[in-house]
């Protein structure tokens, strides 16, 4: 026969078969004994088949079979025990035969193992199924070391068959789960249990990294009911963890959101509640009931509305009003001060911000916008907003949309606007200090607020309802104005409106130790008033109207702020030449319509 087609018929014999030289040294192994072993063929070749086997087969080979084979020729039926690549020990039988030369010298001798019994050879078959399984498995016998595991398995955790095979499954978990097996004994006694069902543990592949497994296990037992072997499927859910921790942060984070929106819109609320001096509307006076018809007029409509009048007439217990009528009145009452919002951060004030959209947004916040929706937002002195930043507020009026700074998220807002100004926005237009545009979408309807002087049956009841309140808020025993007091508030202008008379209550209570009402300690500007009218210069005795007491305080305004060269506070500024507080002498100078003057 050909050497080619010998050799080919060696390699593919179907039962283990090597060549062996006189040296004792692995002349050729065929495909069997390769993929039995798990040894490659070149790693073989060369080196005796000691090294292959164990210690006790080893001895037997050099101490019986060799001779006996130089001796007879022949070997039958030895028993022989072979450790495979991934260490696992296969139990053969040998049969060996030596090859002459036609004169009779030794070539080499040709040696057959068969694996003992068709149990073994099954065997076979099921671990290289078992190897080569898409899941991850392993094998541990009763002291927890590892028997064999899938091809899987070692790519999931980066490691080679040899690094696995014999040792404690405990070396490959992490630390902590390292630790709750502090002795080998432990480890048996966690395998001795048996089955076991959605264990969590992290075990640490070749590199390092830490891999969340669910691990689940049936056990085999031997004949006498103890468990010698656990097959422990793994199932990794690092990315399914992570995804959860990340799930559940962000709905932390969505809580922590909303309850910070909550406590925001609570605030707020509240900050305009008590901006509403006291909360209600009070008069029967004909130029308040014809503010009144035109609040319930706009209130149940979704219209803008821009309410208008005086510093300290009460726009924002109109716009209080015209929210608490309308079917918003559920929803909340956000209110922006605009003349106090620094430029740079009006975007953020209006629209809020994410964490870290610039410098100083330490975490994310909720605009005024968004804390409104579903009600109405008040824009309180509306007419100070910056002409440049005039155009942003109008692109959300106009399309119910905005962007927080740094998102790339577009929101919707269902909000009603109420916008409150004493500024006469039609002069700001022309003066070219407001957007046009802007001041139609504001004021779709205009409440006019009048002014206290044009509410006279008005303020003996106000000033009632404040003393009331202000005792009550003090803790005092409730005063009562006298008929002299009552009219002494009459007579008075009230340039600073319902505002400046609150302020003359709360002072009055203060100043009165006892149970009278000192009013005239609280109001000396008043006096002076009543006073300064009675001086009014007038040859036929005649009464002066209200318009011209008005005009000749006005006058004396100017020459005060004339002599005190246009100081207003400090020694010998017009406050002072006056009697009054330097806050009362700016409203009225606003009130009278004096041209700005310094306030060194």
């Amino acid at each position: 026969m050909p050497e080619d087609d010998y050799k080919w018929l060696f390699r593919k014999a179907p039962v283990m078969a090597t060549s062996i030289s006189e040296a004792g040294l692995y002349l050729d192994v065929n495909d069997a004994f390769v993929e039995r072993l798990g040894y490659p063929r070149d790693d073989v070749i060369g080196r005796p088949p000691t090294d292959f086997m164990t210690a006790r087969s080893a001895h037997r080979v050099v101490q019986d079979y060799r001779p006996a084979l130089r001796r007879t020729g022949r070997l039958n039926n030895k028993p022989v025990s072979f450790v495979a690549h991934d260490g696992e020990i296969v139990d053969c039988n040998t049969n060996a035969i030596v090859e002459h030369d036609p004169s009779g010298a030794y070539l080499s001798s040709i040696a057959l193992y068969i694996e003992a019994g068709d149990e073994a050879r099954a065997d076979f078959r099921y671990r290289t199924l078992y190897r080569k399984m898409p899941a991850m498995l392993h094998t541990l016998n009763a002291d927890g070391r590892v028997i064999t595991v899938t091809d899987h398995w070692l790519r999931k955790l980066g490691y080679e068959r040899e690094d696995v095979i014999g040792r404690p499954i405990t070396d490959f978990y992490s630390a902590a789960d390292r630790a709750r097996f502090a002795s080998d004994q432990a480890l048996r006694a966690k395998v001795a249990k048996g089955d076991f069902s959605n264990l969590e543990r992290q075990m640490l592949t070749s590199s390092g990294k830490t891999l969340d497994i669910v691990m689940s296990a049936i056990s085999h037992r031997d004949a006498r009911g103890r468990v010698d072997r656990l097959l422990v499927a793994s199932k990794d859910v690092t990315e399914r963890n992570r995804a959860e921790r990340s799930l559940r942060g962000t709905l932390a984070e969505n809580a922590r959101l909303r309850e910070e929106l909550e406590r925001e819109r609570d605030y707020l609320r509240e900050e305009v509640s008590v901006a509403m001096n006291f909360g209600r509307i009070v008069g029967n006076s004909p130029a308040l009931k014809r503010m009144l018809r035109r609040v319930e007029a706009v209130a149940d409509t979704p219209a803008s509305v821009l309410v208008l009048g005086e510093s300290g007439v009460g726009k924002e217990l109109v716009a209080h009003a015209i929210h608490g009528q309308s079917p918003r009145s559920d929803g909340p009452l956000v209110k922006v001060n605009c003349a106090s919002i620094p430029k740079e951060l009006f975007e953020s004030e209006f629209f809020g911000h994410v964490k870290g959209a610039f410098t100083g947004a330490q975490r994310d916040r909720v605009g005024r916008f968004q804390l409104a929706d579903g009600g109405t937002l008040f824009l309180d002195e509306v007419g100070e907003i910056p002409l440049e930043l005039q155009g942003k507020l109008l692109r959300v009026l106009q399309e119910s949309e905005f962007e927080r700074i740094g998102d790339d998220v577009t929101r919707s807002v269902d909000v009603r606007v109420i916008a409150a100004t004493n500024r006469n926005l039609e002069r700001e237009i022309v003066a070219g200090r407001f957007r046009e545009d802007l001041f139609y979408r504001l004021s779709v309807f205009p409440v006019e607020v009048p002014p206290l002087r044009e509410r006279h049956e008005d303020i003996v009841p106000l000033a009632q309802h404040f003393l009331e309140q202000t005792c009550k808020d003090f803790g005092r025993e409730v005063l009562k104005l006298t008929k002299a007091q009552a009219d002494l508030l009459e007579r008075y202008a009230w340039p600073g409106n319902i505002r400046e008379l609150k302020n003359v209550i709360e002072r009055a209570v203060i100043l009165s130790p006892g149970k009278q009402l000192r009013l005239d300690l609280s109001m000396p500007e008043a006096a002076e008033q009543s006073t300064a009218a009675d001086a009014v210069p007038a040859a036929d005795d005649r009464i002066l109207t209200e318009a011209e007491v008005r005009d000749f305080l006005r006058r004396n305004v100017e020459r005060a702020l004339e002599r005190a060269g246009g100081r207003v506070s400090g020694k010998g500024g017009a406050a002072e030449l006056l009697g009054v507080r330097p806050t009362t002498l700016a409203d009225r100078i606003r009130a009278y319509g004096i041209g700005k003057r310094s306030t060194g």
